[in-house]
């Protein structure tokens, strides 16, 4: 869950997950819709099969295992991830490499090339490496990662604070806060989109994303323009509009616009939609526009 997204923003998540699916077994035979959900808002969706597939590997193995490269094989574990269970759950010597690290590393030996390059990364690795302390490699990971994220801080690092200060070529060379550097990528793209809340009765019209979905695949959300027109609803009973908001995804920017339309006693049929109860809509897995989208509708009552 901490895989880009900060741990303010995980911590309700992870409870609530843990009460969910307690143990490995839990997980591995839970239905994918009930992990979606629970895991709904987090984004990456992705990261939520993965763990479903890792907790069947550690079910069939018969338990977790603890040597870097089985854990290494686990779905969805990388370098980072490994080395921060193997050095932290079991004591063996392998260094973190995340975002702290990396800034730490890269000011340490005034490191001025482009961070994001596959090369770089692997020569910061190569420091991290040589720095870790192989009688408490678990230790000092987190002492390195807890640096990064209370002192050597991105756009403030609080140099006169710092434990190592003494020993940083960065600061030296004043150039502490230049770094790591860290090429611009391309510009968000911006986006308008519409969805559409129709209820009847105690239902509400949902469309359920397709299995090979490249994105959201399995997850539920509000019509949009291209569903509603299947529906031939007046254009009138669609200019209700009742509120807007931005949603970002990696690189996207969307304006949403949320219309709540009562198509009256007219029968829709569209065999991508179906009708959801109320009370149930919250075991479903809910893309966050619709969450944002029907919790702007709640509000207007």
């Amino acid at each position: 869950m901490l895989q880009q997204t900060r741990a303010s923003v995980v911590i309700p998540y992870y409870l609530n997950f843990l009460e969910k699916f307690p143990t490995p077994d839990a997980l591995a035979v839970a239905e994918e819709a009930e992990i979606l959900a629970a895991w709904s808002g987090l984004g990456y969706y992705s990261r939520a099969r993965n763990l479903q597939q890792a907790a069947r590997q550690i079910v069939e193995q018969g338990g977790f295992p603890e040597e870097y490269a089985e854990i290494r094989k686990l779905k969805g574990v990388g370098d980072y991830t490994a080395a921060a269970v193997s050095s932290i759950a079991f004591d063996l010597p392998y260094a973190v490499l995340d975002g702290n690290v990396i800034r730490v590393t890269a000011r340490l030996t005034n490191d001025a090339s482009d961070v994001s390059h596959p090369k770089i990364r692997q020569k910061l690795q190569g420091v991290a490496n040589d720095l870790l302390d192989r009688k408490r490699p678990g230790l000092f990971n987190q002492a390195m990662m807890e640096l990064g994220a209370t002192v050597c801080l991105p756009r403030s690092p609080q140099c006169l604070l710092c434990p190592v200060s003494d020993f940083c070529e960065g600061r030296k060379a004043g150039r502490a806060t230049e770094l790591p550097v860290k090429l611009k990528t391309s510009s968000p793209v911006a986006e308008e989109i519409s969805v559409f809340f129709i209820e009847k009765k105690d239902h509400i019209l949902l469309r359920k994303r397709p299995a090979d979905s490249k994105r959201l695949a399995g997850f539920w959300e509000l019509p949009d323009q291209t569903q509603i027109e299947s529906l031939k609803i007046e254009s009138s009973e669609l200019q209700n509009e009742v509120g807007v908001f931005r949603h970002t995804i990696v690189n996207h920017v969307y304006t949403v616009r949320v219309h709540h339309v009562r198509p009256g006693k007219k029968k829709i049929q569209d065999g991508n939609l179906e009708w959801v109860p109320h009370v149930s809509i919250q075991s479903f897995p809910l893309s966050t526009i619709t969450k944002k989208a029907l919790s702007i509708i709640h509000k207007r009552g």
